[in-house]
C-alpha cells in the first residue's frame, strides 16, 4: 500500500506546504503564549522580595521528588488523586510525544536522540505513550463526568464567592481528551495505510487502527493530516489558555514546589532582611495592598488547582466561620487577573480587607496549617494570613476583645494581665514544694535546662496543675531542670500570629535576655506553643527545644521513669493532636508512646488524629477572641472523642485542655467523658 505524505510534506488548500504552517503554529503559539506569561509575570515583579526561597537546595529537590513527582499528597483523597496522578503521569510520559509531534510538521523525520522507531528505547517509548494516551483520555473522561455530573461539595462556590469553575474544569478534561485521540488517530492512519509499526494492544491507537483497516489511501491521508493539525491546534490553545484560569497549576506548579517553605512552625519576618532593630524604620507593617504579597504568595495565587482540600480540612470552615482558604487564593488570583489584565493599563490597587477580603475572614484563621498540611501544590496560608493581620493592626483594627490581652501583654508580660511576682507561685506552694523543689532563677539557682512554663500554665488556676506534673515528671527523670520566674515573659507564639509584630520582638527580646543570661543549655516546654515559638521563633537562642512528651519517652525507655499499671482498666482513652506539636513539628508519636507506656491502658484513635487532626481553637489569643460560628470546634472535637468509643481525651496542651473541658459540658457529656493533660496522666502512673 501506498505510504501516507508526512504533514510537513502536505498541501495545504492546494498551494501551502505543510512545513510552513507548522512553522506559523509554533511562533504564533509561543509567542502568544510568552505574551500571556510576560503579563502574568508583571505583578510578580513588583511584588515584596522573598530571598529566603533560594536556600537549602537539598530541602527543595526533595521537594520536587516527593510533592511534585511522586504526587505523594494525591492519595490524601484516593479516588481524585488516583485520578490525578493518571493524568499527571501520562502527561509527563506523553510529553516528549508531543514536542516531537510540533517539530516532526517541520522536519518530517525528526526524533529524539534515541527515539527513533528501529531503536530499542523508541520502540518500548511508544508502546508506554499509547497506554499513556489511553490511560488519560479514560482517567479525563471519568474526571468530567465526576465533576460535571456528581460534583463533590468541596468543588461548591458559595453565591458570595462568585461562579464555581465546574465548566473550566470539564472543558480542559474535554481538550486533554481531544489531545489524546488526535495523537492516537495520527498514528492510526499511518499503520492502517501500510507503515510498519507495533500497536500496543486495547490501546486507543489500536483501537482505531483496526477501525480504519477498511479505509480509502484518500481518506487516512486526510485522517492523518487533520489529525495533525487538530493535535497541534489543541496542544497551542491548551498552552495559552492555562494561565488564564486555574489551571494555571499545570504550568507554576513545579515552581511553586520548589520555591515552597521548607521550614515549618515558624512565621516570615515583616521584611526579609530587615532586623527588629530596623522596623521601627518601616512606613508601613503587613500586607494592605495586593503588591505587599512576596512574589511566592503571588505564585501561590497562580498555582491554586481549586481542589477545595484546605477549606475541606479547615476547622474555621467546617463550623462555618467567614473563612475559607480556598477562596484566600481564589479572589486574589482574580483581583491579579482585573488589576493586571493581558490588554490595557494595570489598575491602581485598592486595600485587600474591605475589597475581596473582610476583616472577620481574616480574624477567623486559628494558624492549625490544616490547610497547608492538605495541599498537594505547596500552597502557604498562614504567613498571609498573619501579613494581612499586620496590616490590620498597623491600621489599629483590632477586635475589640483582643485589644485587652494585648494590652496586657504589653504591660505584664501575660494576656491575663497579672502581676509579673506571681508567675512563679504555683512552685511555691507548701504542698507542692514539699514534694519537688523547683528551681527558680529570681533566687539565684539555675543548671543546664531550663522549664520554660509559659503564661497560661503559670497563671490559669486549672492549667497550673500541668506545670507541677511536668515539674515533677523532671524531677522523676533526674533532669536538673530550673524556671525563669518573674522575668519570664509568654513566648508570644500566638502574639506574633495576630500580627503584633512589636510586641512580639519586646516579648521575644525579653525572654532571650533571661534565658541567655541563665546559662542554659537546653530548653523544656510542655506547653506546645512555647514549644513551637522557642523552637522556631526564637534562632538568636540557638539551642535544643524538647517538648515534654519527648522526654518522658527518653526516660521511660531507659528505666528512669517507671509506671505503674492504668487504675481503671475500664477506661477508653483517646489522644487529641495540639496544631502546634503535631502539624507544626512532627510530633505525633511520642505522646502516643507516652501514653502505651502505661501497662493495661486501652486506647483508640478518633476519626480525625494525626496530620488531619480538627484543631480545638484553643490556641492562646484565640481564647479571647469570638468569632461568628455555627458550632464550636472544640464540641465537635468531644464528639468524635465519644463516637470512637472514648471514656477520655488525652490532651499535651494546656489550650486545648481548656476548650475540651468547656466542649465536654457544653455537649452534655459530662458523666460519659472527660479530659486529662499527658502530663497529669503520667504522674497519676508514675512510681514514686
Amino acid at each position: 500500500m501506498e505510504h501516507l505524505i508526512s504533514p510537513a510534506h502536505s498541501m495545504i488548500l492546494g498551494f501551502i506546504p505543510g512545513w510552513l504552517i507548522s512553522f506559523l503554529y509554533v511562533v504564533v503559539g509561543v509567542g502568544i503564549f510568552s505574551y500571556i506569561i510576560a503579563k502574568r509575570l508583571a505583578p510578580l515583579v513588583k511584588a515584596a522580595p522573598d530571598n529566603s526561597r533560594f536556600a537549602d537546595i537539598p530541602a527543595r529537590i526533595y521537594n520536587v521528588l516527593t510533592v511534585w513527582l511522586a504526587q505523594i499528597k494525591q492519595p490524601r483523597y484516593m479516588f481524585a488523586g488516583v485520578l490525578h496522578i493518571m493524568i499527571f503521569f501520562g502527561f509527563l510520559t506523553l510529553g516528549l510525544r508531543t514536542c516531537s509531534l510540533v517539530v516532526i510538521g517541520m522536519f518530517p523525520d525528526f526524533a529524539l536522540p534515541g527515539f527513533g522507531p528501529d531503536q530499542p528505547i523508541g520502540a518500548v517509548y511508544n508502546v508506554v505513550k499509547d497506554y499513556a494516551a489511553t490511560m488519560v483520555f479514560f482517567a479525563c473522561l471519568v474526571a468530567a463526568i465526576r465533576r460535571g455530573v456528581f460534583r463533590p461539595a468541596r468543588y461548591a462556590v458559595p453565591e458570595k464567592y462568585g461562579h464555581d469553575h465546574t465548566g473550566e474544569a470539564v472543558f480542559v478534561c474535554c481538550i486533554i481528551m481531544g489531545l489524546m485521540v488526535t495523537e492516537s488517530l495520527f498514528e492510526a492512519a499511518l499503520v492502517a495505510a501500510g507503515h510498519d509499526a507495533f500497536m500496543a494492544p486495547l490501546t486507543l491507537a489500536w483501537a482505531f487502527s483496526h477501525m480504519l483497516g477498511g479505509a480509502s489511501h484518500g481518506v487516512l491521508q486526510v485522517l492523518h493530516v487533520a489529525a495533525y493539525y487538530a493535535h497541534n491546534t489543541l496542544f497551542f490553545f491548551f498552552l495559552c489558555f492555562l494561565p488564564l484560569g486555574k489551571h494555571f497549576h499545570v504550568i507554576t506548579s513545579l515552581f511553586n514546589v520548589v520555591f515552597m517553605r521548607v521550614q515549618r512552625g515558624n512565621i516570615k519576618p515583616v521584611v526579609y532582611g530587615i532586623t527588629a532593630e530596623g522596623l521601627d524604620d518601616l512606613e508601613s507593617f503587613g500586607v494592605k495592598k495586593i503588591e505587599d504579597f512576596t512574589w511566592k504568595h503571588m505564585l501561590d495565587f497562580y498555582s491554586c488547582a481549586d481542589c477545595g482540600r484546605c477549606s475541606d480540612q479547615c476547622p474555621a470552615n467546617l463550623v462555618k466561620r467567614p473563612l475559607s482558604p480556598r477562596f484566600i487564593t481564589i479572589k486574589a488570583r482574580d483581583y491579579m487577573f482585573k488589576n493586571y489584565p493581558l490588554r490595557g493599563e494595570m489598575k491602581k490597587s485598592e486595600p485587600l480587607v474591605g475589597t475581596i477580603y473582610e476583616a472577620d475572614e481574616i480574624w477567623s484563621c486559628t494558624t492549625c496549617g490544616a490547610c497547608e498540611q492538605e495541599c498537594p501544590l505547596g500552597i502557604e496560608y498562614i504567613d498571609k494570613i498573619v501579613d494581612l493581620r499586620r496590616g490590620l493592626v498597623d491600621e489599629g483594627e483590632v477586635p475589640q476583645t483582643l485589644q485587652k490581652p494585648m494590652k496586657a501583654l504589653s504591660k505584664r508580660g501575660n494576656p491575663w494581665g497579672k502581676p509579673e511576682k506571681k508567675r512563679a507561685d504555683w512552685a511555691k506552694d507548701k504542698e507542692f514544694a514539699a514534694e519537688c523543689d523547683v528551681k527558680i532563677m529570681d533566687n539565684g539557682d539555675t543548671s543546664d535546662n531550663l522549664y520554660f512554663v509559659d503564661s497560661i500554665t503559670s497563671y490559669d488556676d486549672r492549667m497550673i496543675n500541668i506545670a507541677k506534673c511536668t515539674a515533677k515528671i523532671l524531677d522523676a527523670a533526674e533532669e536538673d531542670f530550673f524556671i525563669i520566674g518573674k522575668d519570664e515573659k509568654d513566648s508570644g507564639n500566638e502574639v506574633v500570629r495576630f500580627g503584633e509584630e512589636m510586641l512580639f520582638q519586646q516579648l521575644k527580646e525579653q525572654n532571650v535576655e533571661a534565658i541567655k543570661e541563665s546559662g542554659a543549655k537546653k530548653i523544656i516546654a510542655s506547653d506546645p506553643h512555647a514549644y513551637n515559638a522557642l523552637k522556631n521563633d526564637y534562632p538568636e537562642l540557638d539551642l535544643p527545644v524538647e517538648h515534654i512528651s519527648e522526654v518522658i519517652v527518653k526516660k521511660v525507655k531507659d528505666g528512669t521513669i517507671k509506671l505503674k499499671a492504668i487504675e481503671d482498666s475500664s477506661k477508653v482513652y483517646t489522644y487529641h493532636d495540639p496544631c502546634y506539636l503535631g502539624r507544626h513539628n512532627g510530633i505525633y508519636d511520642d505522646p502516643r508512646s507516652a501514653m502505651a507506656a502505661i501497662p493495661g491502658i486501652q486506647m483508640v484513635e478518633m476519626e480525625k488524629n494525626r496530620d488531619r487532626s480538627l484543631c480545638c481553637s484553643g490556641g492562646g489569643l484565640m481564647l479571647f477572641y469570638e468569632p461568628h460560628e455555627e458550632e464550636r470546634m472544640a464540641v465537635l472535637r468531644v464528639q468524635m472523642a465519644h463516637e470512637a468509643g472514648a471514656n477520655v481525651i488525652v490532651c499535651a496542651c494546656p489550650f486545648c485542655m481548656v476548650n475540651m473541658e468547656d466542649a465536654i459540658k457544653v455537649a452534655g457529656l459530662d458523666d460519659q467523658l472527660e479530659a486529662i493533660e499527658l502530663t497529669e496522666l503520667i504522674d497519676q502512673h508514675m512510681e514514686k
